[in-house]
């Protein structure tokens, strides 16, 4: 988009927080305007999406890697994956690093937040260390050996360089309240993972600072009838647990369909934030990956160790938006909710999002099939297959009233 012109998305029906409303999306620059008219003179880009739906980009809180890119064992390639996202509809995301040796999660903190990411890339919102403060008893796919109780010295040794920006940790583990309320002193974000945390130890944990759960019924304590788990306690929302944000992956195989239908029912879309867990595979056919120094096969079954658990997933989000409502029987607008607005509240980012005026253009069009059509990343289009942008661009079309 060259200067003193602005990117008008012409007849979509455009997220509306709890609706979808046919309105134009008008881009200035890098942000969104009011959609009354562009707020520069000169000539505007319309961009006909009538049929099609306008949403904010979408926002994965929780991406160990794709393209055959694994971030906590390569996170100099960050931008190979940050260019794959917004065919995903993904305009924002947290690299994660998953437990590993102390040296190696400092290294990967500092090329994380130091490595450069293209225009038409995701942007990233800092990185999500989920570990090595997780309970050996429910350690699934990270590496049991590096594993360590929390700590308050190696918290001071992440925030003297490049601190992450989200933690999950095992709040019942010793001293977790105490690292939970470090954490959220420095400002990053804490989610319970991993984690045998019955409810009075969530409850504890969310008076220290907790914000969230890290992939909801995966790698915790089992729901039952006398042992409510950390799922229960999050889903009864009561007390302190009531505002937690809860990670969910809406692959059909992490959370059964009906387990995605009860927890949205209890949660809904202010609560429930969409995430991926994806991993090397995503974007590619099967065969052998790496998660962090794990050895991953990816077949029908999903992305899995030598021992057959769970180790992240193929999923991009827009299939996640897709199956969410195949699995719930929701609306569009509340998915675009959960993949967008909640998770970047949980983030602490409200310029993204939401299509409100003065907020980040990152925006995703998807298809009447709910497939990703243009992807916009701060107000340039990063991802355009069929040309539409670069068709309107070249015809010269201009605003009109």
């Amino acid at each position: 988009m060259s200067a003193g012109s602005s990117l008008v998305l012409r007849g979509g029906a455009a997220h509306d927080g709890d609706r979808l409303s046919v309105r134009d999306v008008v881009i200035e620059g890098s942000v969104i305007v009011d959609g009354a008219r562009p707020a520069c003179a000169g000539e505007a880009t319309v961009v006909d999406v009538k049929g099609c739906s306008v949403l904010p980009g979408f926002v994965d809180l929780q991406v160990n890697g794709a393209m055959s890119v694994d971030l906590t064992t390569e996170p100099e390639r960050l931008d190979e994956v940050a260019a794959f996202l917004p065919r995903t509809g993904v305009t924002s995301f947290m690299p994660t690093v998953i437990t590993s040796a102390l040296d190696d999660t400092l290294r990967a903190l500092e090329v994380l937040a130091t490595t450069s990411l293209r225009s038409t890339s995701a942007k990233s919102l800092g990185v999500h260390l989920e570990g090595p403060f997780l309970a050996p008893e429910r350690a699934g796919a990270h590496p049991v050996r590096h594993l360590r109780p929390p700590s308050l010295d190696e918290v001071a040794g992440w925030c003297a360089g490049h601190r992450p920006a989200m933690v999950t940790l095992a709040p019942e583990l010793p001293d977790g309240p105490t690292v939970i309320a470090e954490l959220a002193r420095h400002n990053i974000i804490v989610c319970a993972g991993h984690t045998d945390a019955g409810p009075r130890e969530l409850a504890v944990a969310a008076s220290a600072g907790l914000s969230g759960v890290t992939h909801l019924f995966n790698a915790m304590g089992a729901l039952s009838a006398r042992h409510p788990g950390p799922a229960g306690a999050v889903l009864a929302g009561d007390g302190q647990t009531a505002a937690l944000i809860v990670g969910l992956i809406a692959d059909g195989l992490h959370v059964d369909p009906i387990m995605v239908r009860m927890a949205w029912r209890l949660l809904g879309p202010e609560r429930t934030a969409l995430v991926t867990d994806c991993m090397a595979a995503l974007g590619l056919a099967h065969g052998s990956f790496m998660l962090g120094d794990t050895s991953v096969t990816v077949g029908h079954g999903g992305a899995r160790t030598d021992g057959g658990v769970l180790a992240g997933s193929v999923l991009g989000m827009d299939e996640a938006v897709r199956n969410l409502m195949a699995f719930t029987g929701c609306s569009l607008a509340a998915a675009t909710v959960a993949a967008s607005s909640t998770p970047s509240r949980l983030a602490g980012r409200s310029e993204i999002g939401q299509l409100s005026a003065g907020c980040a253009a990152d925006v995703v069009v998807l298809d009447d099939e709910g497939r990703v059509l243009i992807t916009i990343v701060a107000g340039i289009v990063a991802f355009d297959p069929t040309g539409r942008c670069d068709a309107v661009r070249a015809g010269g079309s201009s605003w009109k009233s």
